[in-house]
């Protein structure tokens, strides 16, 4: 993995090619718009779980297959990838949206609110599109029509990547970009550079941010499991107490962060999810479990991180009379926009947003599958803004109050038509 040097990168702007946003795809992203938060609205109403997008991948497909767009289906279980050739050869980028909902119930007071309920985890729960996915869509959708009806300006192949199980497969699946990737999603035609968006419900609507580099965290889901010695309530020196342990090896865990991690490169979060052990108030458990977790975007932070988690789990439960073991769960690289690919696309973005709308920002500690692909190929990832003029309390994604303002779709659909043909067309 590069190192992220933004002043150098800044100092490149020089090299990259100006261009002009198309009046004629500006024109025919206008004239969509309704249409685009008509289907906005329609995959919102009709959320689906990771790897069960079944209407959504439907709707995806037919909708693609109208264009005259070559269209595969059930790639990853659930996704779609359409292939849209231009009317003159070159390069091959890949435009990718994701299409999976999460296990949230909506409390929003829309006309278009989820009341989808299904099962996760064997739970019953409310669906909803608690992160975008439905506006991810809706943009890709607007921009394969526009495309579609564009070929005489496509200099190569443009490939529609809809993609299931971003929010991560159910246990015991696989799913999402890393099988997308398995299955060939990126060969035949080979791509060259693959971009994406994520809107964002804290960025004014209007509003792209970006940051080159290291812009997204790998996540880790990590278990750990305590052995203690079951006994008595009332009498802990009778057993060992794993409950106990627990709380330790959680204590320990924030230390790794606070003091031994060098903030001052990159940040970085461990974070216990879910606690568990015990059945009942007067009786210390054989066992408990602790499921977590950690966010970094350094590889040496992250391989000292996840060391010094396994040697504090392990030495803490020994410490106190118990064993305990722990095991690491990658579910995202880190999410790297590649340094020549953001230099040559950001006048782009600027030239469609417009200079001031277009924000260098810190990286998140969020997580994206879209990263899997990046390691793969140059990628561009970029923020959309979200949130309605005037507004200044955002609620957060994966909350049940999570919104996303609809006037923010249009600049989506201007900005991911413009960059395939900046690209495409790039002498």
């Amino acid at each position: 993995m590069k190192k992220l040097n933004t002043l150098a990168f800044l100092t490149l702007g020089a090299a990259a090619f100006a261009q002009t946003p198309d009046p004629e795809i500006t024109a025919a992203a206008e004239a969509i718009e309704d249409q685009v938060i008509e289907w906005r609205h329609d995959i919102h109403e009709h959320p689906e779980l990771s790897n069960r997008e079944f209407e959504t991948a439907a709707k995806i497909a037919e909708h693609l297959k109208s264009l005259g767009i070559e269209v595969e289906t059930k790639v990853a279980k659930t996704g779609v990838v359409g292939i849209l050739k231009g009317d003159y050869p070159g390069k091959v980028v890949a435009l990718r949206a994701d299409i999976d909902a999460l296990p949230v119930t909506e409390r929003n007071d829309l006309p278009f609110k989820s009341e989808v309920v299904s099962t996760f985890m064997g739970e019953e729960t409310g669906v909803m599109h608690a992160c975008g996915h439905d506006t991810h869509i809706a943009i890709l959708m607007g921009t394969a029509q526009i495309l579609a009806e564009n070929t005489d300006k496509i200099h190569g192949t443009v490939k529609f990547i809809f993609q299931p199980a971003e929010e991560g497969a159910p246990p015991g699946e696989e799913g999402g970009a890393a099988l997308m990737i398995k299955e060939g999603v990126l060969k035949s035609p080979d791509v060259d550079a693959i971009f994406g968006l994520h809107i964002n419900s804290a960025t004014p609507v209007g509003t792209i941010a970006y940051k080159p580099g290291g812009t997204m965290a790998a996540v880790e889901r990590f278990v750990v499991k305590i052995q203690g010695k079951q006994t008595h309530g009332s009498q802990p020196w009778g057993g060992v107490d794993p409950i106990y342990i627990a709380a330790k090896i959680i204590d320990g865990f924030q230390s790794i962060i606070s003091r031994e991690s060098n903030l001052l490169v990159e940040p970085a979060v461990i974070t216990v999810g879910k606690i568990s052990g015990g059945v009942r108030f007067n009786i210390i458990p054989e066992t408990a479990e602790l499921v977590g977790t950690v966010r970094t975007l350094d590889p040496d932070m992250r391989e000292l991180i996840i060391r010094r988690m396994t040697e504090m789990s392990e030495g803490l439960a020994k410490a106190y009379g118990g064993s305990a073991t722990i095991e690491f769960q990658s579910n995202t690289a880190i999410t790297y926009n590649d340094l020549t690919l953001t230099e040559q696309m950001l006048p782009t973005l600027k030239n469609v947003a417009g200079e001031d709308h277009v924000k260098l920002v810190k990286a998140t500690t969020g997580g994206e599958d879209f990263s899997y692909y990046q390691e793969e190929v140059p990628g561009l990832f970029f923020f959309l803004g979200g949130m309605a003029p005037g507004n200044t309390e955002a609620y957060p994604h994966h909350t049940p109050d999570f919104q996303i303002d609809d006037d923010g779709l249009l600049l989506g659909v201007k900005t991911m038509s413009q960059l395939t043909l900046d690209y495409l067309n790039a002498k």
